[in-house]
């Protein structure tokens, strides 16, 4: 198990945050009302989801709530156009979001970016659920208004903030099986508990909690015959503090994040020598955030943002010898290690309108990043220099017209000088509404891409200084259907549709002058193609959404000369179907509540050597069905009581196959997906003053 280092007596608290500026305004503002959401992401100021000129998805907390979910991949995973990747070794998981990768997606907390170590996202687990007032996911690049990394969407998880009430104290302990491993409280099984404080008067506010996530693993016993473990037991401890000021057109606060994250794997038994090795990975992220706003008057507005992150992971690797228990660190090559990051961000902006039909926003973004480690060449940093300009032009009523630019100077790479968007909004009339957009996008080079260094008996891997940054050419619509209907029935539909086009994209490959050398090198186009289509249905005490998506993932192979005859097809395509159920017995005080994916199987071609010849050669990645079934039961006016299944259909790993060198097809691997059906019971509490 993982070391307890805190302790399983009770949560530590500490001062907790929320929101911010343009992105920070009254919980009941933001809170989901049937058809009417109101989003902050990307907005000058907020505004309802029918009159954004982007098509947001949102999250609320009480979808997470009913969902039981315990990190946001369990909150996501049932969303359309997005998969998840885990790494059996280090115990993290990636996002793809429409066909792109992780290190295409930006990921913010309440506008901030998180830090990763490399081109996966695993920070979304990093993040204390409970304390999510909401998710928006915008689609296509962001780079006017998030820089780098934001080619395929933006991700901003929307933290909360004191609610009217004086004082409000939650708490929350939840229990779930891992497939049919459990164990009360400690081990096997997963053990979450969270306690939160919230307190304001007048003008200032102040809000803390903690989380506490125990996984035991699964399947994690020792053996001789396998290196691999399927899941990794894992221990968070996470906590947040935010303390603020509002009066009178000002409103500024501090919100810290603290995560204390432990990952074991335990190695293969040596039956010569009656030992194993085991590795922990410790990741710990200290994150602070100062924001704030100035509402001089109704046409003018500043925001500010200033934050720092630390985020360190270090792996530790111990040969346990089985006879006596004693442990000695391994002195292999790369087996004793700690990478450090650090980032600062401070943007700055300016909201303005000039008349009711037009207003600017002019800002500047600086960041600068830092790393450290024993596989990162010397002790490099990057900084990153933006001034952005974006307007609103409302020419007619029913127009509304949003070009961008963003001006780049980096000090590391080569980054596009200018990168513009423009995104339009027409009503086509009062129940239906088209947006329209395009938007060039780009991904500066990670700093590992950039300076990492790890060779030892099996790896020759060193990083690039010389890379070029990504960029793309992203065109976008989506036609709104929301009518008037008489009665308790409530109807919105979505049809949307997008294209990507990927240059000089950041990929493995050798080293030229040292061809035995891997490197990363700027050598692929790619694109992603594809539509949407969303029915969301409220009527009386039911809420229902169905999706349906078809994604096309560019074949590399359809443009090499080698494979001319073959007629390849240029795009591989993968559909995938979702659905929300959620009924309310308001006499019993119960919702049930059925979330539903299926994922299409992910095909790609790829090239393999057949009686002598290269030849293309068709890899699949198994279709899956997906589902979750919960039931929340209110016990008293401050109590609820929540309980489930999830993974319905016990899926465990996916079938992958890959070109056999030899000529024939041979099974890669399972691809690791979850480990199995499980159930959870859990203890939701809540009291207001």
């Amino acid at each position: 198990m993982p070391n307890k280092k805190y302790g399983h007596a009770g949560l530590f608290l500490l001062l907790t945050l929320l929101r911010l500026p343009g992105i920070a305004q009254d919980t009941a503002q933001i809170r989901v009302r049937e058809l009417q959401e109101v989003v902050v992401t990307g907005q000058y100021e907020p505004q309802s989801l029918k009159k954004s000129v982007y098509q947001v998805r949102t999250i609320s907390a009480e979808r997470i709530r009913l969902q039981g979910a315990t990190n946001l991949t369990g909150v996501l995973n049932n969303e359309l156009g997005i998969r998840f990747s885990n790494d059996r070794t280090l115990g993290t998981t990636d996002i793809e979001l429409m066909g792109m990768s992780g290190r295409n997606v930006k990921i913010l907390l309440d506008g901030v970016p998180m830090v990763d170590r490399g081109d996966t996202r695993e920070s979304l687990n990093q993040i204390d659920i409970n304390s999510i007032e909401r998710i928006e996911i915008v689609e296509g690049p962001m780079s006017v208004m998030y820089g780098s990394d934001a080619l395929a969407g933006v991700i901003n998880v929307i933290t909360k903030r004191p609610g009217r009430s004086s004082l409000s104290i939650t708490a929350r302990i939840q229990e779930e099986t891992a497939g049919n491993e459990y164990n009360p409280l400690l081990n096997k099984g997963m053990h979450n508990q969270s306690l939160g404080i919230s307190w304001q008067k007048k003008a200032w506010y102040f809000s803390a909690g903690g989380s506490h996530n125990d996984f035991g693993g699964w399947k994690e016993g020792r053996d001789t015959t396998s290196t691999k473990r399927e899941w990794h037991p894992k221990e968070q401890w996470l906590a947040h503090a935010r303390v603020g000021f509002r009066k009178a057109g000002w409103h500024a606060w501090y919100r810290f994040d603290l995560l204390d994250e432990t990952i074991l794997n335990n190695g293969p038994i040596s039956t010569s020598t009656n030992t194993a090795p085991d590795q922990r990975f410790f990741s710990d992220r200290y994150m602070h955030q100062a924001q704030a706003e100035w509402r001089v008057h109704d046409r003018l507005q500043f925001s500010g943002i200033a934050a720092y992150t630390d985020y360190s992971r270090r792996t530790q690797t111990t040969i346990i010898d089985l006879a006596t228990g004693k442990r000695t660190l391994s002195t292999g090559q790369g087996e004793q290690d700690k990478a450090s990051f650090n980032s600062m961000v401070l943007r700055l902006s300016a909201q303005y309108k000039l008349s009711e039909k037009i207003a600017l926003q002019p800002g500047i973004d600086i960041n600068r990043e830092k790393a450290t480690g024993a596989r990162i060449m010397g002790t490099p940093s990057i900084d990153d220099y933006a001034f952005f300009l974006s307007g609103e032009i409302r020419p007619l009523p029913g127009i509304n017209i949003r070009p961008g630019v963003r001006l780049i100077k980096n000090s590391v790479y080569d980054a596009p000088p200018v990168i513009p968007s423009i995104n339009t909004k027409f009503d086509l009339n009062e129940h239906l509404d088209l947006r329209l957009a395009y938007a060039r996008g780009f991904r500066s080079p990670a700093l590992r891409e950039l300076y990492f260094y790890f060779f030892d008996a099996s790896h020759s891997i060193k990083g690039n200084p010389n890379l070029k940054a990504e960029h793309s050419n992203s065109f976008n619509g989506s036609l709104t259907w929301q009518p008037t209907v008489k009665g308790p029935l409530r109807l919105r539909s979505t049809l949307g549709a997008f294209y990507n086009d990927f240059r000089d994209q950041i990929n493995f490959g050798y080293a030229a002058a040292s061809p035995d050398t891997m490197t990363y090198i700027n050598i692929d186009k790619f694109r992603t193609t594809g539509g949407t289509f969303t029915q969301t249905i409220y009527w009386k005490d039911l809420q229902a959404t169905i999706g349906f998506s078809y994604i096309g993932r560019y074949n590399r192979l359809s443009a090499d000369s080698s494979f001319a005859k073959s007629n390849l097809p240029d795009f591989t395509w993968s559909p995938e179907l979702n659905s929300t159920i959620t009924y309310d017995l308001r006499k019993i005080g119960t919702k049930l509540s059925l979330f539903y994916k299926f994922t299409g199987k992910k095909p790609v071609y790829q090239a393999v050597v057949r009686n002598g010849q290269t030849v293309a050669s068709l890899a699949e990645t198994a279709s899956f069905h997906w589902a979750d079934l919960t039931v929340n039961k209110s016990v008293t006016k401050w109590v609820t009581l929540s309980g489930g299944v999830k993974n319905i259909f016990d899926v465990t790993t996916l079938a992958n196959t890959i070109g056999d060198t030899g000529g024939a097809h041979s099974t890669g691997g399972d691809v690791p997906l979850s480990y199995g059906r499980s159930y959870f019971v859990g203890l939701n509490f809540q009291w207001n003053k």
